[in-house]
């Protein structure tokens, strides 16, 4: 199984995902504590056996300017959770304009979906309205919080505390 650690700044602010290798580094180094950890998973040298952390706060705090979430096809469908807004289909994905840039719709996180080629043709220079589509989830831009639970393939329960502040 893929571990990822939740890195929390020394105010309990969520600030990103990393291996178990590098937090446990950081926790070796005393740059960071342990706060949480996965149960009956441990890390082993030749002559310790460590726990495997889950959760880890910086010791200090780190200052960074938030740039938002990067606009791009991998996150919209990510975001999309890599399916169909049409049809629900995972199969031949694109991304479609919800509003046509023919028409003057701009790349946005807002303007922007995953939809499979065959929606998209029919969809054509047109609305969803106009084609009469309708949209499983109105695109929207994600949060730093739901981003990282996106990019998470096993969001540990220890986590849940960390990461409330903001719903998905």
């Amino acid at each position: 199984m893929d571990y990822k650690v939740l890195i929390l700044n020394q105010d309990y602010s969520a600030i990103s995902l990393c291996s178990v290798q590098k937090a446990f580094s950081l926790i070796y180094l005393e740059k960071a504590e342990m706060l949480e950890k996965y149960e009956n998973s441990f890390l082993r040298s030749i002559s310790a056996t460590y726990p495997k952390p889950s959760v880890i706060r910086l010791s200090r705090y780190v200052h960074i300017p938030y740039k938002g979430i990067a606009l791009s096809r991998h996150n919209i469908m990510k975001r999309d959770h890599f399916q169909c807004q049409y049809c629900g289909s995972n199969k031949n994905l694109t991304l479609d304009h919800v509003y046509p840039r023919s028409r003057g719709g701009k790349s946005t996180w807002t303007n922007l979906l995953t939809a499979c080629n065959r929606c998209n043709t029919r969809k054509g220079d047109r609305t969803p309205e106009e084609a009469g589509f309708a949209l499983k989830q109105q695109p929207k831009k994600p949060t730093l919080v739901a981003f990282l639970r996106l990019h998470a393939t096993h969001l540990d329960q220890s986590w849940a505390h960390y990461l409330k502040v903001e719903a998905v």
